[in-house]
């Protein structure tokens, strides 16, 4: 029996192992960050001839999300415009030009309402627009309560519990001394 006890306490797991799988047990129980960064057009990226308008219907875009367009930053541009200028593809007066130069650029949706993006310099009227409505993430589903079928102990089965130790007690005083 000593060398049983020996040989289990002393393959101790360290305690760095320990304080880390705690760690990444309660990263796991964490909720799911909900952002995501969403690429325009899928592969095609943000081009001409294709509709975004199509593409985005199946879409949900959510408060935190980021839009990533991709493009070729010696032609292409990304503009923010009002309702109006997206429709009629007015690139005169922008509310944001998005375009870094690079070619690659990130708009964050961090306001719960319609945005409007087209390219100027013609490319609007090839298709390049694209209008989301940005909303707030659902609220979680409720948990229902769990239901039990189990039995309640009540009354006289409160003394059933001691008396299933003193049982447990006894037998493992006779299995030891034995």
């Amino acid at each position: 029996m000593e060398g049983i006890k020996k040989r289990l306490f002393s393959s101790s797991i360290s305690p760095t192992m320990v304080f880390l799988s705690l760690g990444f047990a309660i990263l796991l129980m964490l909720p799911m960050a909900s952002a995501s960064r969403i690429l325009v057009g899928g592969s095609k990226g943000w081009n001409t001839n294709f509709n975004y308008t199509t593409w985005a219907m199946d879409k949900h875009f959510y408060n935190g999300d980021w839009l990533f367009f991709v493009y070729d930053r010696n032609q292409m541009n990304v503009l923010e415009v009002n309702k109006t200028d997206y429709e009629t593809c007015n690139s005169d007066h922008p509310l944001h030009n998005w375009t870094t130069g690079a070619g690659r650029d990130v708009v964050p949706l961090n306001v719960t309402r319609h945005y409007y993006f087209i390219s100027g310099k013609g490319f609007c009227f090839g298709g390049m627009k694209i209008a989301v409505h940005v909303e707030n993430l659902p609220p979680p589903p409720k948990v229902s309560p769990i239901k039990s079928f189990a039995p309640t102990l009540r009354g006289h089965s409160l003394l059933l519990m001691p008396i299933v130790f003193a049982i447990g007690a006894a037998w493992d005083s006779f299995i030891y001394l034995w």
